[in-house]
Formats: structure tokens, sequence, C-alpha cells
């Protein structure tokens, strides 16, 4: 098991930042734009994709979330959860900034700003639904492109999978009641059904099918496993672009009436990352971490799983929400942020290890 884990590792420590990775904003902007024009010249094909629902389930959005997540989690191996004694500090430091800081951080951040000081430049009756959307950003950590952050800084790669197997053990379990804890003290209204419907076909669903599919692929030698990941690799950001286009085609109108929305949703989530990978980062160092155990420490505590936000979004508040616009604008942002967030990392390791180096004197 652990021969795997360590392969499955280093196979994600080398794998490159695709182009479509990187330029992640690039493409969002662009279904922003495609997804705008669509709506406003084609209304009623996307009234008819809205109304494809079973169960209060989008079918053409729920096949695109199962597109999108599964080729992520094929990636993950649960059997690193061996790994996680190894270095139990940083694990430590994840998991709460991860389940006891990030979401609740997030939950205060939108009260300010979404319920207070942004609220006589929102529409009003979209503030409880900007503020969900939110707190679903927060309530699950990432689970893919943690890979390619902690790549970049240098971080191990044994932690990182191990890290990451950890929290998807965890939100499993936990998503659907945090999210529910913290819509009901913001006093939304939460649709319970809907929201373990969401978590099942979203979380447990794919989990299991990935790992099935996992399994499969790797009976066919470590080669063939790279080769077929490769290839459905791409499908991820493509589903993800082609759901984005279906949010902004039912989102145009708003947008239209009210451009600064996406820039004001944005600050919370800007604070948010920043707060949360700075903490990570400074209690590593506190309790002695190496600087490759920090960074994707600190890299998994700022971003999200955004995939999964959006998809419950969908679910719970439907596509012409302020919830599924507020998620939306979590991936516009995510990807020049983390990259900030991999610069300063990167740059400070000497002062990180500074005074561990005087200690060791």
């Amino acid at each position: 098991m652990r021969v795997q884990s360590e392969v499955t590792a280093n196979q994600a420590a080398k794998a490159p930042m695709s182009g479509f990775e990187r330029y992640l904003t690039i493409w969002v902007l662009m279904c922003i734009v495609a997804g705008i024009a669509l709506g406003q010249f084609f209304p009623g094909v996307f009234q008819a994709i809205g109304g494809m629902e079973v169960a209060k389930v989008n079918l053409p959005v729920g096949l695109l979330i199962w597109v999108m997540v599964i080729p992520m989690l094929v990636k993950v191996d649960f059997t690193a959860l061996g790994q996680v004694r190894q270095h139990v500090k940083g694990i430590g430091v994840t998991l709460f900034v991860n389940w006891l800081v990030k979401p609740f951080s997030m939950a205060i951040l939108a009260w300010l700003f979404i319920r207070h000081w942004f609220a006589p430049l929102l529409p009003p009756e979209q503030l409880d639904s900007y503020i969900a959307g939110l707190i679903l950003l927060a309530a699950a950590p990432c689970t893919a492109m943690v890979f390619v952050w902690s790549r970049l800084t240098g971080g191990d790669p044994l932690f990182t999978l191990s890290q990451v197997a950890l929290n998807d053990t965890i939100m499993v379990i936990a998503f659907a009641p945090l999210v529910g804890f913290l819509l009901g003290i913001s006093a939304i209204t939460v649709p319970w059904d809907t929201l373990l419907t969401s978590v099942v076909l979203y979380i447990v669903i794919p989990v299991i099918l990935a790992q099935l599919l996992r399994k499969a692929l790797l009976k066919n030698g470590e080669a063939a496993f790279e080769a077929t990941m490769a290839k459905i690799g791409p499908w991820s950001i493509g589903a993800l672009l082609l759901t984005l286009v279906l949010l902004f085609a039912f989102q145009g109108e708003a947008i239209l009436q009210q451009p600064m929305v996406i820039g004001l949703l944005a600050v919370p989530i800007l604070i948010q990352v920043l707060f949360n990978s700075a903490l990570a980062y400074w209690l590593n160092r506190a309790v002695g971490e190496k600087h490759n155990i920090a960074c994707p420490s600190a890299l998994i505590g700022a971003s999200n799983f955004f995939e999964l936000a959006v998809a419950a979004a969908i679910s719970l508040f439907g596509f012409n929400s302020g919830a599924a616009l507020a998620t939306v604008v979590g991936v516009l942002i995510e990807v020049p942020v983390m990259l900030l967030v991999v610069y300063v990392v990167n740059n400070s390791k000497s002062w990180y290890e500074r005074d561990t180096v005087i200690e060791g004197n």
C-alpha cells in the first residue's frame, strides 16, 4: 500500500500544469461573455435546459458535474491515509484551518460584506442567496488543483496526497452538517432533503465510481493509468466551462443590470483565501513543520472544491440564484489568487526556516 501511495504521490508531483489550468481565469471570462450572449439571443433554449429536472436535480448539470468531479477523484489514493501519522502536526494544522476556521471565517465575512457593508449595492432579494453561495464555496477543501499548487512550491507529494485523501473522507461525512449549520445560523432556510441528495449525488457516488475506475485502470499497469488520466483529465475543465456557460446564460440579465456584483462578491472570497493561507502557513511554522509540508498545507487551507460548490448551489437554489453566481466568482479568481499564494510561500522560504535553523544550533 505504501509503495502504491508513493508512486501516486510522485505522479501527482510531476504532473505539469496544463494550459487550461494555467489560464483558467481567461477561460472563465470567455464563458461569462459567451453565456451572457447566448442567454440573450436564445432564452428559450436555456429555459428548456433549466426545466430538465428530476427531484430538483437538473439532469444536464448533474451529468456535467460527474464529468467534472470523477476524473479528479480518480487521482486520490485513499491508501495514503496510512501515511497521515508521519506529519501529525501538519495534518492537524490542515484539518483545523479547513474545517474549523475556513467555513466559519467565510460565514463571518459574508455576513459583514454582503449583509451589511455591500448590501445597499446588491439586489436585496439575493442577499441570503449570495451568503449561501459563499458558505458552500468555503465548506469543502480543494481536491485536484492542490496537487498542482504543491508541485509549484516543492511540497512533499506524499503529504499532499494524504491530506487530500483525509479531507475527502471527512467531506463525505461533514459537508452536509457543516453547510446546514452555517446556513442555519445565517438565518437561511436549509432544504435538508436537497442538501443530502446533493451530498450523495456529488460526493458519495462520484467517490465510489472514481475508486472503482481507479482500481480497474491500475490493473493494466501504471503506464496505462497515466495514459488514461491524460486523456480524461481535460474532460473536467471542459465540463466546468460548459457548466459556467449555462450558469451565465441564466445569470446574464442580472449581471447586465448590476455588473459590479461580481467584483463585490470577489472581495470576501479574496480576503478569505489570503487569511486562511497565511494562518495555515504561520501555524505550520509555529509547530515546527518543514517548509515543504507548510506549503501544501497552506494551499489546501486556502483553495476550495468549487466544482462541488457550484453543483450544490444549483441543486439547492437554482440556476438563477445568487448562490450559483457566488460560487462561480470563486472559480473566476481561484487561479490568479492561488498563484499569488504560491509566489509568496516560495519567496518566504528563508524567513520560514530562519528561526528553525537558529533553534537547531
